[in-house]
């Protein structure tokens, strides 16, 4: 049998993966991705099944020191002590010869982050030998119907978007605009940067309050309370300390008011025009659970706002952001500000731009934008 130990970088944090002891008869292996911060993780996990056909599944395990379990998406995670268990979702419970399904948790712990020693499926040790039926052979790669590995979305699999934007065809359904006043801020359609296509949309936009600018669209978000989008961005000029906006929604529900993401003390946040309430908080050990906003190269954004529960979800090329996670159960630094009212927002537009509150400029391009009633990916 043999094991693997590697480490990375990603959002800032230190990122270790553990698969599980495997070997070409084991009966299942398990990748165990970890970022931490000073006294909080997120893990994304992944099982494949290399025995016989489950359903439902059950992944456990033991934590060696004291993690604690704060909340999950894609399986149901719950902790007894140090024993944690994932169940399957209800919309895929059932774990085919060869087939591999994702999830993620977040937790809490103090001391070393130790990776668990082992997992077992179904009550079935990883990486013990085990009988693989003959007439199943694994395949090379997962099947389309499980959730893609190491992205971990909160719904069933990815649906055909409800509306799409490449910016290769007419323009008529996107109008400039200035809110409040107009200064040195400019929006255009560029043909010779695109992510995909000869065509994005540009924008220059400037420090100081007036020179903000938009792009708006009324008829891309479909209709509904729950809203996906996803768009593609490249930027020139690392995200200031100031306040800026990037993107903004309008919310019937908040006195017309916009939901608004940007960014903050160098890195992505939401902030909510209302009650100017900023997610993450921007303590430093709130703003560290956020992640910076490459610069130089195009970088996949998707986020989630669901208006019957008000619980948010923002992904950075396929990873999803703690700092940006609001999912109706309170988190130190993260989501106090935003859970100090309720909150069931009504989103009637989308608008691309730029918009700065004090000091910062940059030239962004956005291409390649969706939205729809369940997760897109990149």
């Amino acid at each position: 049998m043999l094991t693997r130990l590697a480490a990375a970088v990603a959002l800032g944090a230190a990122v270790l993966v553990v698969p599980t002891m495997a070997s070409a008869a084991s009966a299942c292996d398990v990748t165990y991705t970890v970022n931490s911060w000073s006294n909080g993780f997120t893990a994304d996990v992944k099982v494949t099944n290399r025995s016989a056909a489950v359903s439902p599944w059950t992944l456990t395990w033991t934590f060696p020191g004291d993690q604690r379990v704060t909340s999950g998406w894609s399986a149901t995670v719950t902790q007894s002590g140090s024993a944690v268990t994932a169940a399957a979702p209800s919309w895929a419970p059932s774990l085919g010869t060869g087939a591999s399904a994702s999830f993620g948790f977040q937790g809490t712990y103090s001391g070393a982050n130790t990776a668990p020693a082992s997992f077992s499926l179904n009550g079935v040790r990883c990486g013990e030998d085990t009988t693989t039926p003959p007439s199943s052979p694994p395949p090379s790669d997962p099947p389309p119907s499980n959730p893609p590995p190491t992205d971990p979305p909160t719904s069933p699999p990815p649906g055909t978007p409800s509306g799409t934007e490449g910016f290769e065809g007419s323009t008529a359904n996107w109008t400039t605009t200035y809110p409040d006043c107009s200064g040195a801020g400019k929006a255009t359609f560029d043909g010779s940067v695109a992510h995909s296509g000869s065509k994005s949309l540009r924008i220059d936009g400037a420090a100081g309050y007036c020179n903000h600018v938009f792009v708006r669209n009324t008829s891309l978000l479909p209709a509904g309370n729950v809203w996906f989008v996803r768009y593609w961005v490249r930027h020139t000029t690392a995200l200031p300390a100031s306040h800026i906006t990037t993107v903004a929604l309008q919310d019937t529900a908040d006195g017309n008011r916009d939901l608004r993401f940007g960014g903050q003390n160098g890195a992505l946040q939401w902030n909510r025009a209302s009650d100017d309430a900023t997610l993450p908080e921007q303590s430093p050990a709130g703003v560290a659970q956020s992640a910076p906003l490459p610069t130089g190269s195009w970088n996949c954004v998707e986020f989630k706002v669901n208006g019957t529960d008000g619980t948010m979800q923002t992904w950075l090329n396929g990873t999803s952001v703690p700092g940006l996670l609001e999912d109706g159960v309170p988190t130190h630094d993260v989501d106090g500000q935003w859970l100090n009212k309720t909150y069931r927002p009504r989103l009637a537009d989308l608008k691309l731009g730029w918009e700065s509150y004090g000091e910062g400029s940059d030239t962004l391009w956005y291409d390649d934008v969706a939205a729809s009633t369940s997760r897109i990916g990149c």
